[in-house]
């Protein structure tokens, strides 16, 4: 990331992005500072327990426009909650923890799993996720580098558990 001498990291309006934790090498996300709680894309989330832990299995099309690769995720659900879309629609939302790395840094944040096929992007960084850490300039983009995702994901079908 590209850090100030305050230690802030800057953020263009749009990042690549890893979520290690979840076999996602590289995603392109959003930074929304309207949306409080960040949002990654999942066509299909299922439910299950493992040794009594609440978990979530779901699928995910990591790169925008290519729907032959899918991802397949696991993660521990630490909540199930209500959400407003934009556009002012509520759902039903499992929500995850996962390490984020933009850059060279990283932290945990929240991601509620949600459909986004249909959006230009597969993640949302919302304003939880960039605590005040983060200074946005929305004039920029890939402030902290490009990614060449079709690269970085090694079959058309992966499974990360």
């Amino acid at each position: 990331m590209t850090e100030n001498n305050n230690n802030i990291i800057r953020l263009g309006w749009r990042e690549w992005v890893a979520l290690p934790e979840l076999g996602l090498p590289a995603i392109k996300a959003k930074v929304d500072t309207g949306a409080r709680t960040s949002a990654l894309h999942a066509f299909y989330t299922e439910a299950y327990e493992d040794n009594g832990v609440n978990m979530v299995k779901f699928g995910i099309h990591p790169i925008q426009r290519n729907f032959d690769l899918e991802v397949v995720c696991h993660a521990p659900v630490i909540d199930f909650r209500e959400v407003s879309d934009s556009g002012g629609h509520r759902e039903m939302r499992y929500v995850i923890e996962s390490q984020l790395v933009i850059g060279e840094h990283q932290w945990p944040i929240e991601l509620t799993l949600t459909n986004r096929d249909t959006m230009r992007f597969r993640m949302l960084l919302g304003r939880r996720a960039m605590d005040q850490r983060v200074l946005v300039e929305p004039g920029s983009s890939y402030l902290n580098g490009k990614l060449k995702p079709h690269n970085l994901y090694r079959s058309k079908t992966e499974s990360h558990a």
